[in-house]
């Protein structure tokens, strides 16, 4: 079973070397060239995140033993190819700034500033989704062990009143005994 991982591995070795180069070449190309190239290198994006799952897929395969190991090393190839995906979009935006200051003659500082603005705030959005979700979560939780305590505080309840009325009972029988022993010492 390792040696498919072991497989995977290299295929996204392979395919990863080739999407960071054509990513670097992506801002120095124009035209058909430059979209020819971008496309090609979402389909190869495409490919890496198919390899990625049946990396996952034989991870959960392998035996309990070894599988932190083969785990670590799934997280790490997740890792690049998020950062593989932030450079591909980059390299986009900035392809599109060069398209819109060459159509509107902006400086290039200006359109560097907004462009790093942009990303600082989708980082923020992001973080905050994040955290959102996190508090989501805890809301849920809290949620069941509330459900859970309400369940067993209705048992509880439940077995206060049958021991009242047991008790209501006995008081009753020992209020009759009481009666009859009174009622056989007056005899």
């Amino acid at each position: 079973m390792s040696s498919d991982f072991e497989t995977y591995e290299q295929d996204f070795g392979t395919i990863t070397a080739e999407v960071t180069n054509k990513i670097g070449r992506i801002p120095k190309l124009s035209g058909e060239e430059k979209t020819q190239l971008v496309l090609n290198v979402d389909k190869q994006l495409e490919e890496v995140r198919e390899l990625l799952e049946q990396m996952d897929l034989e991870v959960r395969e392998i035996p309990i033993q070894s599988r932190a190991m083969y785990n670590s090393r799934l997280k790490s190839y997740k890792q690049e190819m998020e950062k593989l995906e932030k450079d591909f979009k980059r390299s986009r935006i900035a392809y599109s700034d060069e398209v819109r200051n060459e159509l509107l003659g902006d400086d290039a500082s200006s359109s560097e500033n907004q462009r790093a603005h942009l990303l600082d705030n989708t980082e923020k959005l992001e973080r905050s989704s994040r955290r959102l979700e996190a508090g989501y979560q805890i809301a849920v939780e809290t949620e069941q062990v509330g459900q859970e305590i309400l369940a067993n505080l209705h048992t509880d309840r439940e077995k206060i009143q049958r021991a009242r009325e047991r008790l209501r009972e006995t008081d009753a029988n020992l209020g009759k005994s009481s009666r009859i022993l009174t009622g056989m010492l007056r005899r």
